[in-house]
């Protein structure tokens, strides 16, 4: 009965093994939350673009969604990550962007030992959290906030919530 317990062990051992291995999540799939607001971010893959690194929504209450995207800086290498609102299509004037653009800065993320570093691009495994510094007090001065716009401030932490399939 041993012998059979064992073996059968093995088996259960080597079949959980796959599902361990795939249980990681990319950074392009990857859903963190606030808990403060309920305000969520959802990654999307950026498909082949040579400046942009990640993209991402910024999902608040009454269905607000701001467009995001991280591109890393030149001089000193940092993932500057800009939030945008209502922006027009097409090709865009420097002062057109600045005008919808409602958030920027350099996006950190923290590992599950808390250690912070900085966000990474597309392609390897979702840091557990992200840090979007001064976020909630900038958006609260924001063309979309308030009225027909989002009530509800998100803080500068979000936590992984999850994986997209």
């Amino acid at each position: 009965m041993s012998e059979n317990l064992s073996t059968a062990s093995i088996a259960v051992a080597a079949a959980a093994l796959p599902a361990a291995a795939f249980g990681a999540c990319p950074i392009e799939l990857a859903v963190y939350g606030d808990s403060q607001s309920g305000t969520e971010i959802d990654f999307t893959p950026t498909g082949t673009s040579a400046t942009v690194t990640n993209t991402f929504r910024l999902i608040l209450d009454n269905n607000v969604v701001l467009n995001g995207i991280v591109m890393w800086t030149m001089d000193v290498a940092r993932p500057n990550g800009a939030l945008m609102y209502k922006c027009p299509e097409g090709d865009v004037t420097g002062e057109e962007l600045a005008a919808c653009t409602l958030w920027n800065g350099v996006i950190y993320m923290s590992d599950d030992k808390g250690t912070v570093g900085l966000l990474p691009a597309e392609g390897v495994e979702a840091p557990k959290t992200l840090i979007l510094p001064d976020l909630g007090p900038v958006l609260r001065q924001s063309q979309a906030y308030g009225g027909s716009g989002f009530s509800k401030v998100p803080s500068d932490v979000f936590a992984m919530k999850g994986c997209q399939e």
